[in-house]
Protein backbone atom coordinates (compact mmCIF):
# COMPACT_ATOMS: atom_id res chain seq x y z
CA UNK A 1 0.00 0.00 0.00
CA UNK A 2 1.27 3.40 -0.94
CA UNK A 3 2.75 5.35 2.13
CA UNK A 4 0.90 8.35 3.37
CA UNK A 5 3.31 11.22 4.07
CA UNK A 6 3.31 12.47 7.83
CA UNK A 7 3.16 16.47 7.21
CA UNK A 8 3.21 19.16 9.26
CA UNK A 9 0.00 21.40 9.84
CA UNK A 10 1.79 24.14 7.09
CA UNK A 11 2.64 21.29 5.14
CA UNK A 12 -1.49 20.71 4.29
CA UNK A 13 -2.73 20.38 0.96
CA UNK A 14 -3.62 23.98 -0.97
CA UNK A 15 -6.32 22.83 -2.67
CA UNK A 16 -8.79 23.84 -0.01
CA UNK A 17 -9.43 26.72 1.48
CA UNK A 18 -10.44 26.59 4.76
CA UNK A 19 -12.46 23.36 6.23
CA UNK A 20 -10.08 21.16 5.23
CA UNK A 21 -7.16 22.95 6.91
CA UNK A 22 -8.68 22.69 9.97
CA UNK A 23 -9.03 18.72 10.07
CA UNK A 24 -6.71 17.80 12.67
CA UNK A 25 -3.79 16.35 11.00
CA UNK A 26 -4.02 12.70 12.32
CA UNK A 27 -7.49 12.86 11.16
CA UNK A 28 -6.18 13.41 7.64
CA UNK A 29 -3.62 10.49 7.82
CA UNK A 30 -6.14 8.17 9.18
CA UNK A 31 -8.57 8.75 6.21
CA UNK A 32 -6.05 8.64 3.74
CA UNK A 33 -4.80 5.43 4.90
CA UNK A 34 -8.11 4.40 5.03
CA UNK A 35 -8.95 5.36 1.30
CA UNK A 36 -5.90 3.97 0.22
CA UNK A 37 -6.55 0.77 1.50
CA UNK A 38 -9.90 0.67 -0.33
CA UNK A 39 -8.39 1.35 -3.71
CA UNK A 40 -8.16 -2.11 -4.81
CA UNK A 41 -11.69 -3.01 -3.89
CA UNK A 42 -13.25 0.28 -4.88
CA UNK A 43 -11.28 0.28 -8.55
CA UNK A 44 -12.86 -3.14 -9.18
CA UNK A 45 -16.22 -2.03 -7.76
CA UNK A 46 -16.10 0.97 -10.49
CA UNK A 47 -15.00 -0.97 -13.49
CA UNK A 48 -18.25 -3.40 -12.86
CA UNK A 49 -20.37 -1.19 -12.47
CA UNK A 50 -19.06 0.88 -15.67
CA UNK A 51 -19.19 -2.27 -17.31
CA UNK A 52 -22.53 -2.53 -16.22
CA UNK A 53 -24.44 0.83 -17.34
CA UNK A 54 -22.01 0.69 -20.31
CA UNK A 55 -21.53 -3.68 -22.01
CA UNK A 56 -20.01 -2.44 -25.24
CA UNK A 57 -17.26 -0.80 -23.90
CA UNK A 58 -14.04 -2.55 -24.79
CA UNK A 59 -11.90 -4.55 -22.72
CA UNK A 60 -8.11 -3.28 -23.67
CA UNK A 61 -5.41 -5.23 -21.66
CA UNK A 62 -2.00 -3.95 -20.66
CA UNK A 63 1.39 -5.56 -20.87
CA UNK A 64 0.78 -7.56 -18.18
CA UNK A 65 -2.44 -8.64 -19.03
CA UNK A 66 -4.33 -6.64 -16.61
CA UNK A 67 -7.65 -4.59 -17.67
CA UNK A 68 -5.91 -1.08 -18.81
CA UNK A 69 -9.02 0.37 -17.44
CA UNK A 70 -8.52 -0.81 -14.07
CA UNK A 71 -5.31 0.10 -14.21
CA UNK A 72 -6.32 3.76 -14.75
CA UNK A 73 -9.45 3.81 -12.14
CA UNK A 74 -6.85 2.35 -9.40
CA UNK A 75 -4.05 5.14 -10.39
CA UNK A 76 -6.46 7.81 -10.70
CA UNK A 77 -7.29 6.77 -6.74
CA UNK A 78 -4.38 6.71 -5.38
CA UNK A 79 -3.25 9.77 -7.07
CA UNK A 80 -6.08 11.57 -5.62
CA UNK A 81 -6.02 10.24 -2.25
CA UNK A 82 -2.07 10.90 -2.26
CA UNK A 83 -2.61 14.40 -3.53
CA UNK A 84 -4.91 15.02 -0.39
CA UNK A 85 -1.77 14.90 2.02
CA UNK A 86 0.78 15.82 -0.19
CA UNK A 87 0.31 19.40 -0.74
CA UNK A 88 3.96 19.96 -2.49
CA UNK A 89 3.47 17.11 -4.60
CA UNK A 90 2.14 18.39 -8.42
CA UNK A 91 -1.23 17.53 -9.60
CA UNK A 92 -1.54 13.92 -10.39
CA UNK A 93 -3.33 12.75 -14.10
CA UNK A 94 -2.02 9.55 -14.69
CA UNK A 95 -1.08 9.45 -18.65
CA UNK A 96 -3.39 5.83 -19.17
CA UNK A 97 -5.91 8.34 -19.62
CA UNK A 98 -4.40 10.11 -22.59
CA UNK A 99 -4.62 6.47 -23.79
CA UNK A 100 -8.33 5.96 -23.33
CA UNK A 101 -8.74 9.35 -25.04
CA UNK A 102 -6.49 8.31 -28.27
CA UNK A 103 -8.24 5.07 -28.47
CA UNK A 104 -11.77 7.11 -28.40
CA UNK A 105 -9.94 8.62 -31.65
CA UNK A 106 -8.77 5.64 -32.98
CA UNK A 107 -11.85 4.17 -32.97
CA UNK A 108 -13.88 7.33 -34.56
CA UNK A 109 -15.79 7.72 -31.48
CA UNK A 110 -16.83 11.19 -29.78
CA UNK A 111 -15.26 11.81 -26.00
CA UNK A 112 -18.91 12.06 -24.84
CA UNK A 113 -18.88 8.45 -23.35
CA UNK A 114 -16.11 8.33 -21.99
CA UNK A 115 -16.77 11.74 -20.51
CA UNK A 116 -20.21 9.85 -18.94
CA UNK A 117 -18.05 6.77 -17.57
CA UNK A 118 -15.36 9.29 -15.81
CA UNK A 119 -18.46 11.05 -14.03
CA UNK A 120 -20.16 7.65 -13.28
CA UNK A 121 -16.34 6.85 -11.46
CA UNK A 122 -16.26 9.70 -9.64
CA UNK A 123 -19.90 9.37 -8.18
CA UNK A 124 -19.23 5.98 -7.43
CA UNK A 125 -15.73 6.69 -5.47
CA UNK A 126 -17.40 9.44 -3.91
CA UNK A 127 -20.11 7.40 -2.25
CA UNK A 128 -17.29 5.18 -0.52
CA UNK A 129 -15.41 8.49 0.51
CA UNK A 130 -18.03 9.83 1.94
CA UNK A 131 -18.42 6.97 4.13
CA UNK A 132 -14.64 7.07 5.10
CA UNK A 133 -15.01 10.21 5.94
CA UNK A 134 -18.25 9.96 8.53
CA UNK A 135 -16.13 6.60 9.81
CA UNK A 136 -12.86 9.05 10.55
CA UNK A 137 -14.99 12.08 11.50
CA UNK A 138 -14.19 14.20 9.37
CA UNK A 139 -16.40 17.43 9.49
CA UNK A 140 -19.34 17.98 6.35
CA UNK A 141 -17.54 21.68 5.28
CA UNK A 142 -14.28 19.65 4.85
CA UNK A 143 -16.04 16.32 2.60
CA UNK A 144 -17.81 19.67 0.52
CA UNK A 145 -14.02 20.93 -0.22
CA UNK A 146 -12.92 17.60 -0.87
CA UNK A 147 -15.88 16.82 -3.19
CA UNK A 148 -14.99 19.98 -5.23
CA UNK A 149 -11.41 19.26 -5.34
CA UNK A 150 -12.42 15.79 -6.80
CA UNK A 151 -14.48 17.74 -9.56
CA UNK A 152 -11.35 19.56 -10.24
CA UNK A 153 -9.31 16.72 -10.49
CA UNK A 154 -11.78 15.22 -12.72
CA UNK A 155 -11.37 18.23 -14.86
CA UNK A 156 -7.77 17.15 -14.90
CA UNK A 157 -8.26 13.61 -16.25
CA UNK A 158 -10.59 14.62 -19.00
CA UNK A 159 -7.93 17.48 -19.65
CA UNK A 160 -5.79 14.42 -20.69
CA UNK A 161 -8.30 12.28 -22.45
CA UNK A 162 -8.64 15.26 -24.68
CA UNK A 163 -5.09 15.55 -25.25
CA UNK A 164 -4.69 11.83 -26.66
CA UNK A 165 -8.02 12.29 -28.07
CA UNK A 166 -6.41 15.46 -30.21
CA UNK A 167 -3.01 13.41 -30.60
CA UNK A 168 -4.84 10.09 -32.07
CA UNK A 169 -7.03 12.53 -34.77
CA UNK A 170 -3.69 14.63 -35.99
CA UNK A 171 -2.34 11.05 -36.62
CA UNK A 172 -5.42 9.66 -38.23
CA UNK A 173 -5.06 12.94 -40.13
CA UNK A 174 -1.54 12.20 -41.03
CA UNK A 175 -2.09 9.11 -42.07
CA UNK A 176 -4.70 10.06 -44.64
CA UNK A 177 -2.99 12.87 -45.61
CA UNK A 178 -0.03 9.98 -46.62
CA UNK A 179 -2.10 7.33 -48.30
CA UNK A 180 -4.44 10.22 -50.13
CA UNK A 181 -1.35 11.32 -51.61
CA UNK A 182 -0.23 7.46 -52.31
CA UNK A 183 -3.60 7.08 -54.01
CA UNK A 184 -2.76 10.60 -56.70
CA UNK A 185 0.49 9.11 -57.17
CA UNK A 186 -0.88 6.26 -58.76
CA UNK A 187 -4.04 8.16 -60.29
CA UNK A 188 -1.86 10.27 -62.12
CA UNK A 189 1.49 8.19 -63.06
CA UNK A 190 2.06 7.45 -66.69
CA UNK A 191 2.08 3.97 -66.75
CA UNK A 192 -1.08 2.16 -67.67
CA UNK A 193 -2.52 -0.50 -66.09
CA UNK A 194 -2.31 -3.64 -67.31
CA UNK A 195 -4.68 -4.93 -69.85
CA UNK A 196 -8.03 -6.44 -68.26
CA UNK A 197 -6.63 -5.11 -64.93
CA UNK A 198 -9.03 -2.72 -62.45
CA UNK A 199 -6.41 -1.00 -60.67
CA UNK A 200 -2.82 0.09 -61.55
CA UNK A 201 -0.32 -1.72 -59.15
CA UNK A 202 1.77 -0.11 -56.41
CA UNK A 203 4.27 -0.72 -53.19
CA UNK A 204 1.22 -0.99 -51.04
CA UNK A 205 -1.62 -1.89 -52.91
CA UNK A 206 -3.08 -1.10 -56.06
CA UNK A 207 -5.69 1.54 -56.74
CA UNK A 208 -8.88 0.17 -55.52
CA UNK A 209 -7.51 -0.84 -52.08
CA UNK A 210 -5.95 2.51 -51.72
CA UNK A 211 -8.97 4.09 -52.82
CA UNK A 212 -10.75 1.73 -50.50
CA UNK A 213 -8.31 2.93 -47.43
CA UNK A 214 -9.55 6.89 -47.50
CA UNK A 215 -13.17 6.44 -48.42
CA UNK A 216 -12.75 7.59 -52.25
CA UNK A 217 -15.41 5.86 -54.39
CA UNK A 218 -13.67 5.76 -58.16
CA UNK A 219 -15.09 7.51 -60.90
CA UNK A 220 -15.51 7.11 -64.40
CA UNK A 221 -13.98 10.55 -65.36
CA UNK A 222 -11.57 13.08 -63.25
CA UNK A 223 -10.07 16.04 -64.05
CA UNK A 224 -6.70 17.42 -62.78
CA UNK A 225 -5.61 20.59 -61.37
CA UNK A 226 -2.31 22.57 -60.59
CA UNK A 227 -2.45 25.38 -58.01
CA UNK A 228 -0.20 28.29 -57.63
CA UNK A 229 0.65 29.58 -54.17
CA UNK A 230 -0.60 33.40 -53.58
CA UNK A 231 2.11 35.47 -52.22
CA UNK A 232 0.53 35.82 -48.72
CA UNK A 233 -0.23 32.72 -46.87
CA UNK A 234 -3.37 30.94 -47.77
CA UNK A 235 -5.58 28.43 -46.54
CA UNK A 236 -6.16 25.29 -48.60
CA UNK A 237 -9.63 26.00 -50.62
CA UNK A 238 -12.64 24.31 -49.23
CA UNK A 239 -12.99 22.60 -52.42
CA UNK A 240 -15.77 19.68 -50.83
CA UNK A 241 -15.86 16.18 -50.07
CA UNK A 242 -14.75 13.65 -53.08
CA UNK A 243 -11.70 15.95 -54.41
CA UNK A 244 -8.64 14.68 -53.40
CA UNK A 245 -5.94 17.93 -52.64
CA UNK A 246 -2.35 17.72 -52.13
CA UNK A 247 -1.03 20.97 -50.66
CA UNK A 248 2.91 19.20 -49.83
CA UNK A 249 3.31 19.94 -53.38
CA UNK A 250 5.32 23.21 -54.81
CA UNK A 251 2.25 23.39 -57.11
CA UNK A 252 -0.69 22.00 -55.18
CA UNK A 253 -2.37 19.41 -57.23
CA UNK A 254 -6.25 18.01 -56.88
CA UNK A 255 -7.99 15.38 -58.41
CA UNK A 256 -11.47 16.01 -59.23
CA UNK A 257 -14.33 13.61 -59.77
CA UNK A 258 -16.91 13.52 -62.42
CA UNK A 259 -15.78 17.01 -63.07
CA UNK A 260 -19.23 17.69 -64.80
CA UNK A 261 -21.74 16.44 -62.50
CA UNK A 262 -24.22 19.55 -61.52
CA UNK A 263 -22.72 21.88 -59.33
CA UNK A 264 -19.52 20.75 -58.69
CA UNK A 265 -17.76 23.11 -61.13
CA UNK A 266 -19.60 26.77 -59.46
CA UNK A 267 -18.17 24.90 -55.72
CA UNK A 268 -15.18 24.67 -57.52
CA UNK A 269 -15.18 28.48 -58.40
CA UNK A 270 -16.32 29.43 -55.08
CA UNK A 271 -13.86 27.36 -53.29
CA UNK A 272 -10.60 28.27 -54.81
CA UNK A 273 -11.42 32.38 -54.56
CA UNK A 274 -8.24 33.78 -53.77
CA UNK A 275 -6.07 31.32 -55.82
CA UNK A 276 -4.58 30.77 -59.20
CA UNK A 277 -3.85 27.74 -61.54
CA UNK A 278 -5.34 25.56 -63.90
CA UNK A 279 -7.80 22.47 -64.19
CA UNK A 280 -7.02 19.78 -67.03
CA UNK A 281 -9.72 18.61 -69.44
CA UNK A 282 -12.05 15.46 -68.05
CA UNK A 283 -10.66 12.52 -68.64
CA UNK A 284 -11.40 8.90 -68.06
CA UNK A 285 -9.61 7.66 -64.55
CA UNK A 286 -6.96 5.87 -66.25
CA UNK A 287 -6.10 8.80 -68.55
CA UNK A 288 -5.63 11.35 -65.26
CA UNK A 289 -1.89 12.09 -66.09
CA UNK A 290 -2.76 13.59 -69.57
CA UNK A 291 -4.88 16.14 -67.76
CA UNK A 292 -2.17 16.67 -65.31
CA UNK A 293 -0.14 17.50 -68.61
CA UNK A 294 -2.90 20.48 -69.85
CA UNK A 295 -2.84 21.70 -66.36
CA UNK A 296 0.84 22.00 -66.44
CA UNK A 297 0.71 23.66 -69.80
CA UNK A 298 -1.45 26.25 -68.73
CA UNK A 299 0.41 27.17 -65.59
CA UNK A 300 3.11 27.82 -67.98
CA UNK A 301 1.31 29.91 -70.07
CA UNK A 302 0.15 31.46 -67.15
CA UNK A 303 3.61 32.09 -65.69
CA UNK A 304 4.70 33.35 -69.19
CA UNK A 305 2.04 36.23 -69.11
CA UNK A 306 -0.05 34.31 -72.36
CA UNK A 307 -2.61 33.44 -70.24
CA UNK A 308 -4.80 36.01 -67.83
CA UNK A 309 -3.22 35.05 -63.84
CA UNK A 310 -5.37 35.68 -60.76
CA UNK A 311 -8.26 32.89 -61.44
CA UNK A 312 -8.21 29.24 -61.67
CA UNK A 313 -8.45 28.82 -65.92
CA UNK A 314 -10.17 25.26 -66.97
CA UNK A 315 -8.36 24.51 -69.51
CA UNK A 316 -11.54 23.63 -71.90
CA UNK A 317 -11.86 27.24 -71.81
CA UNK A 318 -8.93 28.17 -73.55
CA UNK A 319 -8.18 25.39 -76.16
CA UNK A 320 -6.85 27.53 -78.95
CA UNK A 321 -3.87 28.68 -76.56
CA UNK A 322 -3.10 25.29 -74.90
CA UNK A 323 -3.04 24.24 -78.74
CA UNK A 324 -1.12 26.42 -80.43
CA UNK A 325 1.40 28.00 -77.57
CA UNK A 326 2.47 25.17 -76.16
CA UNK A 327 4.12 23.03 -79.04
CA UNK A 328 6.47 26.05 -79.36
CA UNK A 329 8.99 24.94 -81.08
CA UNK A 330 6.69 23.80 -83.92
CA UNK A 331 5.13 26.46 -84.19
CA UNK A 332 8.03 28.91 -84.25
CA UNK A 333 9.31 26.72 -87.38
CA UNK A 334 6.14 26.87 -89.22
CA UNK A 335 6.07 30.45 -88.56
CA UNK A 336 9.76 30.78 -89.86
CA UNK A 337 8.36 29.02 -93.26
CA UNK A 338 5.37 30.12 -94.08
CA UNK A 339 5.86 34.20 -93.10
CA UNK A 340 9.32 34.19 -94.82
CA UNK A 341 7.80 36.57 -97.73
CA UNK A 342 7.25 39.10 -95.14
CA UNK A 343 10.70 39.33 -93.68
CA UNK A 344 11.59 42.30 -96.48
CA UNK A 345 8.67 44.22 -95.44
CA UNK A 346 10.23 46.19 -92.73
CA UNK A 347 8.32 45.42 -89.18
CA UNK A 348 5.79 47.80 -88.89
CA UNK A 349 4.42 47.23 -92.05
CA UNK A 350 5.17 43.31 -92.39
CA UNK A 351 3.00 43.16 -89.03
CA UNK A 352 -0.57 45.30 -91.14
CA UNK A 353 -0.07 43.26 -93.93
CA UNK A 354 -0.17 40.21 -90.82
CA UNK A 355 -3.22 41.56 -89.80
CA UNK A 356 -4.31 42.14 -92.91
CA UNK A 357 -3.84 38.46 -93.81
CA UNK A 358 -5.60 36.94 -91.06
CA UNK A 359 -8.30 38.88 -90.80
CA UNK A 360 -9.37 38.06 -94.87
CA UNK A 361 -8.50 34.44 -93.94
CA UNK A 362 -11.02 34.55 -90.24
CA UNK A 363 -13.38 36.56 -92.56
CA UNK A 364 -13.61 34.46 -95.83
CA UNK A 365 -14.73 37.53 -97.33
CA UNK A 366 -14.20 40.92 -99.57
CA UNK A 367 -12.19 44.17 -98.90
CA UNK A 368 -15.77 45.65 -96.65
CA UNK A 369 -15.44 42.89 -94.32
CA UNK A 370 -12.12 42.98 -93.71
CA UNK A 371 -12.00 46.84 -93.43
CA UNK A 372 -14.72 46.41 -90.86
CA UNK A 373 -13.31 44.14 -88.75
CA UNK A 374 -9.87 46.04 -89.25
CA UNK A 375 -11.32 49.62 -88.32
CA UNK A 376 -9.58 50.94 -91.54
CA UNK A 377 -10.82 52.03 -95.01
CA UNK A 378 -11.50 49.20 -97.89
CA UNK A 379 -8.98 51.15 -100.16
CA UNK A 380 -6.63 50.07 -97.64
CA UNK A 381 -7.66 46.87 -97.91
CA UNK A 382 -7.80 45.97 -101.39
CA UNK A 383 -4.41 47.88 -101.14
CA UNK A 384 -2.57 45.28 -98.80
CA UNK A 385 -4.64 42.48 -100.28
CA UNK A 386 -2.98 43.07 -103.65
CA UNK A 387 0.74 43.16 -101.89
CA UNK A 388 -0.50 39.61 -100.14
CA UNK A 389 -1.24 37.92 -103.46
CA UNK A 390 2.27 39.43 -104.80
CA UNK A 391 4.02 38.38 -102.03
CA UNK A 392 2.67 34.57 -101.72
CA UNK A 393 1.60 33.93 -105.37
CA UNK A 394 -0.88 31.05 -106.26
CA UNK A 395 0.16 29.77 -102.77
CA UNK A 396 -2.40 31.85 -100.97
CA UNK A 397 -4.99 30.09 -102.63
CA UNK A 398 -4.60 26.44 -101.97
CA UNK A 399 -6.25 25.84 -99.07
CA UNK A 400 -3.53 23.74 -96.87
CA UNK A 401 -0.94 26.80 -97.21
CA UNK A 402 -4.02 28.98 -95.92
CA UNK A 403 -4.78 26.89 -93.18
CA UNK A 404 -0.88 27.11 -91.86
CA UNK A 405 -1.14 30.74 -92.39
CA UNK A 406 -4.00 30.99 -90.21
CA UNK A 407 -2.31 29.21 -87.63
CA UNK A 408 0.30 30.77 -87.47
CA UNK A 409 -1.31 34.06 -87.24
CA UNK A 410 -3.47 33.23 -84.64
CA UNK A 411 -0.45 31.76 -82.29
CA UNK A 412 0.96 35.25 -83.00
CA UNK A 413 -1.92 36.96 -81.91
CA UNK A 414 -2.17 34.84 -78.95
CA UNK A 415 1.26 35.95 -77.33
CA UNK A 416 0.63 40.03 -78.36
CA UNK A 417 2.57 40.09 -81.82
CA UNK A 418 0.61 41.23 -84.10
CA UNK A 419 -0.50 44.68 -82.20
CA UNK A 420 -3.30 46.86 -83.02
CA UNK A 421 -4.40 47.42 -86.48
Amino acid sequence: MPAVPDLSESERPTMTRSAWRDVPPLQVRRFAALALEEVPVLAQDILREIRAEYPGLPVVLDDSGEPMALVGIRRALEGFVQQLAAADRPRYHPEVFQEFGRGEGLEGRSLDSLQAIYRLGVKLAWRRLAEIGQQTEIPPPAMYELAESGFEYLDGLVDQSVRGYAEAAARQAGERLRLQRKLMESLLSERRPEPQANSVLGADGGLDERAARVGWALPERVAVGVLLRPAREAVAPAVGEGVLLDMEAEQPRMVVPDPDAAGRPELLRRAMTGWSGAIGPPVALADAAKSLRWAQAAIGLMQRGLLPAGEVLHCTEHTEALVLLQPEELIEDLTRRCLAPLEHCGPAHGRRLAQTLLAWLETRGGAPEVATRLGVHPQTVRYRLRQIRELWGDEIDDPDRRFELELVLRARRLRGELGRP
